[in-house]
């Protein structure tokens, strides 16, 4: 699992189309570090796995699922990416519970500056609203974030100078999409109520 807290930026430097989806190389200077073949590495909230490391980048494989339900289909080389190593047992969770399983896209509506912080306001998909609540959690792009405001159709969120400046997210334009992981525990929470709260015999 992840947190949400954003440890390392890298860039697109390959990306290889395949009948069954795609590979790609991320340049970082800290792949060699702290990560090794088979980790679990998040990329713009994606959780892959590292099928080759060096001192400069790494390598992952993504399926045509995971280019279908995510940003990841419209990658170009260059491109900025968040980076997040998988959480081990003895870390701290200072974000909140991230697995990296993205729900869906959102695209950016609106951006207003207010002292030092930004605003954000995203398009997001009906299905998704209910597990969408104010002063909950949401990934946006693999960045833990607080909801700010929520409707049926937008979520809000306010970016600090720290997250503008470490992550993607300071490079947004209105038009822009991001990779959405709501939080886990309110899919059980709408779930149960779903199904009424009963389980079968």
């Amino acid at each position: 699992m992840f947190t949400g807290i954003i440890t390392d930026q890298g860039y697109i430097r390959q990306i290889n189309k395949t009948a069954t989806g795609a590979q790609l190389v991320i340049q970082t200077t800290r792949a060699h570090q702290t990560r090794h073949v088979g980790d679990s590495i998040a990329v713009n909230g994606i959780c892959l796995t590292l099928t080759a490391v060096t001192d400069e980048a790494f390598t992952v494989v993504a399926m045509t699922e995971t280019l279908q339900r995510t940003t990841l289909g419209t990658w170009q080389t260059g491109m900025q990416v968040n980076l997040e190593a998988a959480l081990r047992a003895d870390q701290g969770l200072d974000g909140h519970i991230v697995q990296g399983h993205v729900d869906t896209t959102a695209t950016l509506r609106a951006s207003h500056t207010e002292g030092t912080a930004v605003r954000l306001t995203f398009d997001v998909s009906a299905d998704q609203a209910p597990y969408l609540v104010e002063k909950g959690a949401v990934a946006l792009d693999g960045v833990s974030l607080t909801v700010t405001a929520v409707t049926r159709q937008t979520v809000q969120v306010a970016l600090i100078p720290y997250t503008l400046a470490h992550t993607s997210l300071g490079h947004l334009q209105c038009g822009d999409q991001v990779n959405v992981e709501t939080d886990i525990l309110g899919k059980y929470v709408v779930r149960q109520y779903q199904l009424g709260g009963m389980t079968d015999d």
